[in-house]
This record gives C-alpha cells, structure tokens and sequence, in this order.
C-alpha cells in the first residue's frame, strides 16, 4: 500500500515511522526542513513542501497515493485547505484527516474526509474500555466487536466449541493458546480446565463473559 503523512508533527512522524516499518510505501511530506531530514531514512521518500494549493499536491506525486493522513492538526484551515483540494481535485480513495474537537471534525467530513481522527477522544475511549473490562488486550475489529485472550470460564470447561456456541450466541471460540503459539480450533474441541482462549464478540458480550 502507498500512503502519504502531510504534517510531520508528534502525531505525523510517529506514524509515518510506524507505517514504513510494517512494511508499506510511505511519502512524508513537511514545511520543516530539519524533520524532513530527520526522517528520510526511516520512510519511502521525505519531501520538504508548504502544501497549499493544487500545483504543490501534484509537484509531491499525490496522484499515485491510495491513501492521504492530513496531520497538519494544529493548523486548521491548511488542513481543511489540503482535505478539500485532495477530494476535489485527485479524489484520493481514502482521505484521513486529523481535528481537535467535534465542530472540526465536522466541517473535515464536509469537506471529503473520509475519516477523521479526533485523538484524544480515541485514546479516551480506548482507556476506558481497556479499564473496564480488564482481561488483557481487546482487539477492535469494528467499534462493538472485538477479540481478546482469556482464561476458559468454569461453566466451558470440559464442553466443546460447538456446544457452548450453542448456548453463547454472542461469543465465538476461535483459537486457544499453547505456548507461545495460536492455534485454530474446531467445533469438536473440547475445552481443558486452564486454556487460554481466543474469544471474539462483541464488547458487550465479552464483559459479560469476564464475569462469569
């Protein structure tokens, strides 16, 4: 996948270095010379830019991205100017684009955003949800359905994946733990007094399974 960062901020550097080690192209593009060059090993391409009209967007490849993260947070109308020109005139498939509060996040979504990262309402959320179903790490795989590692539940024990399927419509068993590896399981699997299962659900479902 091509990706490109504008804005080398905290937020933007950390995660254009983070998408270039797992592997994906990566074009980031700043005003700031010295960050540009403090990154240029790390990405695809570094290209010190003011991104401020179509021409600029062009110069820089833009038409070759799949996907835009408009990090230029702390600059509003650049990053509205950016979001707008991207949908208008190159209509990059996914636009994402960064805001600090809801009125901003609002008018980026007017603008062609296709998502819009509100951080530190993100990091909330993700908290509180960490906090209050405390059984390791919750993977989202949309907003509500997630997986996550747990020990097997008395009431599963000595049942099979089938049979609890049947009575928890809302939580499937998909995997169990052995050792440092994952390994798939079936409908006939029976479950053992101390496996660590691989659950997937619901959020809702999965905090009611804690509790059991």
């Amino acid at each position: 996948m091509k990706l490109c960062v504008i804005g080398l901020g905290k937020f933007g550097y950390e995660l254009a270095h983070s998408l270039a080690e797992q592997g994906n192209e990566v074009i980031a593009i700043d005003k700031n010379e010295e960050i540009v060059e403090d990154i240029k090993d790390d990405v695809t391409q570094a290209i010190c830019s003011q991104i401020d009209d179509e021409d600029s967007l062009h110069n820089v490849g833009i038409e070759e991205v799949d996907t835009v993260i408009v990090a230029v947070g702390d600059d509003f109308e650049q990053s509205v100017l950016i979001t707008a020109l991207l949908k208008k005139h190159f209509n990059i498939p996914h636009i994402i684009a960064r805001a600090t509060n809801r009125m901003h996040e609002n008018i980026l979504k007017l603008v062609g955003a296709s998502r819009v990262l509100v951080l530190e309402r993100e990091m909330a959320i993700k908290l509180a949800h960490k906090l209050s179903m405390p059984i390791g790490e919750l993977v989202h795989i949309t907003q509500d359905f997630a997986t996550t590692q747990l020990k097997a539940p008395t009431q599963f024990v000595g049942k099979t994946v089938k049979e609890i399927s049947n009575t928890s419509k809302r939580v499937s068993c998909i995997a169990v733990k052995k050792g440092n590896e994952i390994v798939l399981i079936g409908p006939d699997y029976i479950i053992l007094e101390n496996d660590i299962i691989l659950f997937a659900g619901s959020r809702k479902a999965l905090a009611t399974l804690m509790h059991m």
